[in-house]
């Protein structure tokens, strides 16, 4: 071997320490690759219990930040008004169960939770609806109805049935409120849903109480019982509620006209006839509809009842005294006659041809023997009888008067 070769190799050998421990790959330490191989997989040096290499977080744990932001999230959530008792419930439960737990409430479980939710705050609605929210909310619910449209019925669809059906119930008013009430209802119509939503509220019955002021300053002028009249005026010269005057309206009036009515109806039979009494305690003992009614009609009719049975009494009276009267005269001018024969008066003798019939009535009394007859009829049968003997003896005078002329000669 050449001397200048191994002067070169031992050059080599002493300065390859120094370029090796200058060198990058060297400085990264005792583990790293050759320069041109891929790296090997990175193997954790061994630390202490506290410490945390920020490349290797634990099995199913988020990072901290995201945990933070879901658990205020879900704060939010169940502090809504709307949040319902299972979904604070949820909540809840999700926040102690950890970030995996808060991130599937948050994913999934609300919407579940909120659909549900609705669901009920629709059914509530049927409480008071109205036909066409009613219609709206069956229809609704039956279907499968999505959380999105569940929402939408909710705050916004149930507001617009709703206004439809409050101006079907103010149409309904101007056909039979007073002039108060259809002013204020035809100005709620042209107006807007929430001007509807206060007529119905309180303006219709504000407008109904000047109405109702009206209605029984009417009464009180057509009534003449005293209650009533007196309560009418002593509600108007107050200050009564709307409420206080609909229910005198509705309710207390009618009590006070049936006390009016029974103190009328008790007059009326006072002295009245029988049927008029009885129609009148009967009407007593009954109910307001039936003393409106004795009032009206009923005692009418029994004092009509009351006239023909007086009337029909009076002709039985008047009869019976012109049948006495009849009786005496018939006794009075048969005495003394014989039975089918017609005296003349004056002469004492029967009218031929002539048959009275078998009409006289012999009086009788307490013994049953004939009653003297008195009167000029008595007279004239008396002269005729002494007529008869009068004759009768200038007959036997002449006949006496005879037989001495015949034995004479």
């Amino acid at each position: 071997m050449k001397l200048s070769r191994i002067a070169a190799a031992v050059t080599t050998a002493a300065l390859a320490p120094v370029v090796l421990i200058s060198s990058p790959a060297f400085a990264v330490g005792p583990d790293a690759s050759v320069a041109g191989n891929p790296p090997a997989p990175t193997v954790p040096d061994r630390v202490a219990p506290d410490r945390v290499v920020p490349d290797q977080a634990a099995p199913d744990q988020a990072a901290p930040g995201q945990a933070d932001e879901d658990r205020k999230a879900i704060l939010a959530i169940i502090a809504d008004p709307m949040a319902s008792g299972r979904m604070k419930e949820a909540g809840h439960n999700a926040i102690a169960a950890g970030p995996a737990a808060m991130r599937e409430f948050i994913e999934t479980e609300q919407f579940e939770i909120r659909r549900v939710d609705y669901r009920i705050h629709v059914i509530r609605l049927l409480n008071g609806a109205g036909p066409g929210l009613e219609g709206g909310i069956m229809k609704l619910l039956g279907g499968n109805a999505t959380l999105a449209q569940l929402r939408h019925f909710y705050e916004v669809t149930q507001h617009e049935l709703r206004d439809d059906d409050n101006e079907v119930d103010i149409s309904r008013l101007i056909g039979t409120a007073g002039p108060g009430v259809k002013e204020a209802a035809k100005k709620a119509l042209k107006g807007t849903p929430a001007d509807r939503i206060a007529f119905l509220k309180t303006g219709r019955y504000l407008a109904q109480a000047s109405d109702d002021r009206v209605e029984l300053a009417r009464i009180d002028e057509a009534w003449d019982g005293p209650i009533l009249s007196e309560a009418i005026s002593k509600l108007l010269r107050g200050t009564a509620t709307p409420a206080q005057l609909r229910e005198f309206l509705e309710k207390t009036q009618h009590d006070l006209r049936d006390q009016d009515n029974r103190v009328t109806i008790a007059k009326i039979i006072d002295g009245g006839g029988p049927e008029l009494v009885k129609a009148g305690r009967a009407a007593l003992a009954g109910t307001a509809a039936d003393r409106v009614a004795f009032l009206a009609t009923g005692r009418h009719e029994a004092g009509a009842r009351d006239k023909k049975a007086q009337q029909e009494n009076d002709k039985n009276q008047n009869g019976q005294g012109q049948n006495h009267n009849g009786n005496q005269n018939q006794n009075n001018s048969g005495n003394g006659s014989h039975p089918g024969t017609d005296t003349k008066p004056g002469t004492g003798k029967p009218n031929a041809g002539t048959n009275a019939g078998n009409t006289a009535v012999t009086a009788q009394g307490g013994n049953g023997s004939p009653l003297a007859g008195t009167g000029a009829g008595d007279a004239v049968l008396i002269a005729g009888g002494a007529g008869t003997s009068l004759v009768a003896g200038a007959g036997l005078l002449l006949a006496a008067r005879m037989r001495r002329a015949g034995s004479a000669g």
